[in-house]
């Protein structure tokens, strides 16, 4: 069983993905947006390499927890994610996974430019690992 997380930006989109027992994420890439059509097909791709059955996609939020723009087309294009991959496709709220992502990376000390490659990468862990770990105390 294997859970694709997805931090979807308007340049890019963070990958992470699961362990095959579904306890631990790992980042894998992080997608440069360029077309639509595009960016699906990159997505299938990894769903048909790993075998996904489920796809976690962050849902940014405003902090009193309504939906915003970006929240919605985070949404529009989750649905199109779903068709287009026929996946299961659940949403989790990322409020403050990039800001976890940042201070992590601070913490590790790694320099501007790695941080600004990789944060799409790990907020996607931040938000798969917290979908998993939800998984793990039903």
């Amino acid at each position: 069983m294997r859970i694709l997380g997805l931090d979807i930006g308007s340049k890019t989109i963070g990958v992470a993905i699961s362990d095959p027992l579904g306890w631990t994420a790992q980042g894998i890439t992080t997608i440069r947006r360029s077309k639509k059509e595009k960016d699906l097909e990159d997505i299938k791709k990894i769903c048909t390499e790993y075998s996904v059955e489920t796809i976690v996609i962050g849902l940014p939020k405003n902090m009193n927890g309504t939906i915003g723009e970006s929240g919605e087309k985070v949404q529009e294009f989750s649905e199109l994610i779903k068709e287009y991959t026929g996946v299961k496709v659940e949403m989790w709220d990322e409020r403050l996974t990039t800001v976890a992502a940042h201070k992590a990376m601070l913490e590790a000390d790694l320099s501007r430019g790695k941080r600004k490659k990789i944060v799409d990468k790990i907020a996607a862990i931040y938000i798969l690992q917290g979908y998993l770990d939800r998984l793990s105390n039903k």
